[in-house]
């Protein structure tokens, strides 16, 4: 069974429109894809960027509000793939709780607020509790993720995120043996997100995986982005990044973490249970009803691009589904 983005919005998403095309066809980017040889990119894990990497990969002046993080370490998880540009990162997103245009969360997110902001650990652990971010970062080292990011729409792009391990976050408050599963939960709060004043989704948003996808070293909880805190329309203060699942895996802002027995119900789901399935994991054999999964268009470049198994990712995480029908299990 494919994944299908349910009509929700006479401005949603149609077939051949997964791009929106004044990113794409902008003259810069035609000019930039044409100087590169419209190259296709690498596919696998290229370790730690070199220490003399641009600084022009951090966020431009216009960010200037958000705080620069310190003492980040950078990771051999990133990959050497051209990064995609920070306004388009920051501009072309999908974050329903501030409605559903690909604009919208830019436009409406500065209602949201996130200091102070703290997150509740609960469920199958021996030490339950709620922990501030402040605190839960000082515990930890900020480390430097670039990773590609898939949507189910088609389109891509490669972040450098800025984050720490999910597994080692959860370890801190032992995991006892009941725990198969992380559950996830997503600020519900009208007045600061407008778009869950509509009934697109049954809020709160939420999200799930399967205790090893959530402990396996790839999966990060992401506090920032391009050198410097997250962006609110970008998920801010605290969002989860699963690199070789679709996007809409990666829950913005959560509020609450609870690690539990049962395969927790997510958000898209409950909404179309036939359309979208628990695990997510990027696959260009099973097409969406609508439009082929094989490609994705790089936001910035002109033409499309072959789409890979689990995003490229295959060598470090397909172990965790040997045995499994994927085309069935999606």
């Amino acid at each position: 069974m494919g994944l299908l983005i349910k009509s929700i919005h006479p401005n949603h998403i149609r077939t051949g429109e997964v791009t929106d095309r004044s990113l794409y066809m902008r003259r810069r980017d035609f000019i930039k894809s044409a100087g590169a040889g419209l190259l296709l990119y690498g596919s696998g894990l290229a370790g730690c960027r070199s220490e003399d990497r641009s600084e022009a990969a951090e966020a431009p002046p216009t960010s200037s509000a958000l705080n620069k993080i310190h003492g980040v370490a950078k990771s051999p998880y990133s990959t050497s793939e051209e990064q995609t540009d920070y306004e388009d990162a920051t501009s072309y997103n999908n974050f329903y709780e501030f409605g559903t245009d690909k604009s919208d969360p830019k436009r409406y997110s500065g209602s949201l607020v996130t200091d102070p902001w703290s997150v509740r650990i609960g469920g199958a652990v021996a030490k339950p509790g709620t922990v501030s971010i402040d605190a839960l970062l000082r515990s930890h080292t900020p480390e430097e993720r670039i990773y590609r990011l898939r949507c189910v729409e088609a389109w891509s792009m490669v972040i450098p995120w800025i984050g720490i391990p999910l597994g080692k976050v959860l370890e801190r408050f032992e995991p006892t043996g009941n725990a198969k599963y992380v559950a996830f939960r997503t600020l519900h709060d009208p007045k600061q997100m407008p778009g869950q004043k509509r009934s697109v989704l049954e809020w709160p948003y939420r999200e799930g995986l399967r205790i090893d996808e959530a402990m396996h070293p790839l999966t990060i909880l992401a506090t920032g982005m391009y050198g410097r805190e997250m962006p609110s329309q970008n998920g801010a203060p605290l969002r989860l990044v699963v690199p070789w699942k679709y996007g809409f895996k990666s829950i913005k802002s959560i509020v609450a973490i609870d690690l539990v027995e049962s395969q927790p119900p997510t958000s898209w789901n409950m909404q179309a249970p036939r359309e979208y399935g628990f695990f997510s994991n990027v696959n260009p054999a099973v097409d969406h009803p609508r439009w082929s999964q094989r490609k994705e268009r790089r936001i910035g470049e002109f033409l499309k691009r072959e789409t890979l198994p689990f995003n490229g990712y295959a060598d470090e995480v397909a172990s965790l589904y040997s045995g499994m029908d994927l085309t069935k299990n999606y």
